[in-house]
């Protein structure tokens, strides 16, 4: 599975939620907030796919996103964008 997990903050009603994700190419690990990533739903798994920028690197981070992440993320209060296919 992908390198994202949920933090969840100590106090329940008003805490940020916080995503650990790490960067492929300075290998950096970090806390990111949900308006500091994009989901992106599409027809398939091959389609699907969460993005953020790298704090340290500044590199564009492109990562699939499964069931369980698609739920995380959607959860967590990220902007999602979902993807219509034109045929």
């Amino acid at each position: 599975m992908g390198e994202l997990s949920v933090m969840h903050g100590s106090t329940a009603a008003m805490a940020p939620v916080l995503f650990k994700a790490a960067c492929p190419d300075c290998r950096s690990r970090f806390e990111l907030s949900a308006s500091a990533l994009r989901l992106a739903i599409g027809a398939s798994s091959r389609t699907t796919f969460y993005s953020f920028t790298c704090p340290e690197c500044g590199s564009s981070v492109r990562k699939p996103a499964g069931e369980r992440i698609v739920e995380l993320l959607t959860g967590g209060g990220v902007r999602t964008l979902r993807l219509h296919s034109t045929v």
